[in-house]
Order: C-alpha cells, then structure tokens, then sequence
C-alpha cells in the first residue's frame, strides 16, 4: 500500500486537474470586457486580473497578433514589451512594464470587439490544454522557458520580412502551455521555436548573401 501511494503521489505531480476555482485566460478576459464599472481598459488592469499568472497573460497577448501577417513595423512595437516581459520570466522577476506601456489602454468597447475576436478560439484551444508533466512549468522550468521566450523574442523584433510569425507562435504556444501548466504545449512551442530559428537563420543568411551580391557587383 505503502508503495501504491507513493506511485499515485507521483503521478499527480505529472498530471492532475485544474485547481477548483481557477479561471482560465479566456474567461478572465471576458469578465473584465463585462465589467460595466470599466470605462477603459488598460495593461495594468490585465497584469492585476491576472495575478499570479500575469507575466504569461502578457507575453502571451503580445505575441498573438505576431502570429499572423501585420504591416510592417508592428513587430518591432510589439517586441518592446515581449522583450521586457520575457527578460522578467527569465530571471524569476514579478511582472513590471514601463508606465508608457502599462497605462496605454483602449475602451471597454474596442477591448470587447477585440476579446469577441480572440476568445472563441482562445476557449476551443484551452479545452485541449490540461495540467500535465508539472515539472515542466515548475519555478524553475518557468525561467527556463522565459530564456527561450527572450531568444524569439529578439528575433521577433529585427525587421525580418515574416521573420516574425514562427517566432511569434512558438510563443504564444509556450504562454499557454505556462498559464494551464501543461508542459506538452511547452515543449511543442519549443519545437517550433528551433524550427523558427533554423529559418529565421536561412532568410537572414540568404539576404546577407543578396546584400553582398548587390555590392561587389555594384562596383
């Protein structure tokens, strides 16, 4: 019996349920749409929302609209904060932006008509995320994985011509993986982060190989 128990103890710390109580991001996000106190909605009110979770909640948020093609230049806006919410997840810091970030907000009805964008999609693919190999998403595999989300992060940034989307996706897949404590997600995004890298390194070298192409002809 004795041995029974330590093997069940175990394997709850693989795989186990959400804690009774807790809300899931997409939840959260519609609470705060449906909060009628709330003129505007701004970052620092998502980074109280989310608590404990919020440095995943953010990185997260920032790193989605990376996911699809933008117009140029929004990477790199967007990369500020991921770069500072990443470089925090990594060193195990409480989360922290610069009041030029935390206070930009937007209306409860702009943040409500981007929330009925995003979290239907949010919810379908929160139902396939569950808590599982914990030790994944433990304090110390967080900042692990903040180091990993601070590399993309960087490539994210550079003007790289969709440079941006793979990294961009890796993350997000990592921010989820961390908010529902499950590590298969984590380490699908760090897949897809290698595999980001490896053709992010391509394109870079192929245009190196352009740019000096362009040179020794030019002259």
């Amino acid at each position: 019996m004795g041995r029974g128990r330590r093997i069940a103890k175990r394997f709850r710390n693989i795989e186990g349920p959400l804690p009774e109580g807790k809300k899931r991001f997409s939840q959260i996000l519609d609470a705060i749409g449906a909060d009628e106190r709330r003129e505007r909605v701004s970052v620092s009110d998502l980074m109280r929302a989310m608590d404990a979770r919020a440095v995943a909640a953010l990185i997260l948020l920032f790193a989605l609209p990376n996911v699809v093609p933008t117009p140029p230049g929004t990477s790199s806006i967007l990369g500020l904060p991921l770069l500072y919410l990443t470089a925090q997840a990594m060193l195990g810091k409480l989360p922290w932006l610069p009041a030029i970030i935390a206070d930009r907000s937007m209306t409860r009805a702009d943040f409500n008509s981007f929330v009925g964008r995003v979290t239907p999609l949010l919810a379908r693919v929160e139902r396939l995320l569950r808590p599982r190999f914990l030790f994944i998403t433990s304090a110390t595999g967080e900042r692990v994985i903040g180091g990993l989300c601070f590399v993309l992060a960087v490539v994210l940034a550079l003007p790289i011509p969709l440079g941006n989307m793979l990294p961009a996706l890796a993350i997000s897949l990592m921010a989820l993986g961390v908010l529902e404590r499950d590590g298969v997600w984590v380490v699908i995004g760090a897949l897809v982060g290698a595999l980001s890298m490896v053709i992010v390194s391509g394109v870079v070298w192929a245009l190196a190989k352009a740019a000096i192409f362009l040179l020794v002809n030019a002259f």
